[in-house]
């Protein structure tokens, strides 16, 4: 069953949550775990892919966009990119695309993606604004309500 995390934010921004994603992907995809991103659309997707690879210049996350087909790869012009490019570890969607993961799924999307359930983990970021408080609370008790396993975290 899968385990949800709820990390609860001090700030109210949109750009908190996503810097606090980019850390979360961070740690957990250099403990060798694979993570999807979902987002709502493709505008959010491409600028989520972009923070990924500013937000922290020391480091270095390999992932790619998943758009409609698994193999359509985000910025590829090379044929010849390397095995481990074609499998990066993080993914990045905003289609109903697990894409055959199921280790972390990030939802950063304003649904419950229907998908959420063949992964072991799923983070939820909640922000302290008020339509996201409201939706966090729903999202809780969907979850408690199915009896899914969940943590609250106050970071």
């Amino acid at each position: 069953m899968t385990q949800v995390d709820f990390y609860i934010l001090p700030d109210a921004t949109e750009d908190a949550r996503w810097v606090f994603a980019c850390r979360l992907i961070d740690k957990v995809q250099r403990l060798g775990h694979s993570v999807l991103v979902a987002l709502d659309n493709e505008t959010q997707a491409r600028a989520f892919d972009e923070l990924l690879w500013t937000f922290k210049p020391e480091s270095f996350i390999p992932h790619q966009l998943v758009e409609q087909a698994p193999s359509n790869v985000s910025q590829t012009n090379d044929n010849q990119k390397a095995p481990e490019a074609q499998q990066a570890s993080v993914e990045i969607t905003y289609t109903p695309n697990a894409n055959g993961h199921h280790g972390l799924l990030v939802n950063l999307s304003s649904e419950i993606p229907s998908y959420f359930s063949r992964f072991e983990r799923l983070s939820e970021i909640v922000i302290q604004a008020p339509q996201e408080l409201l939706t966090s609370r729903e999202r809780f008790s969907f979850y408690k309500s199915r009896g899914y396993p969940i943590e609250t975290r106050k970071i």
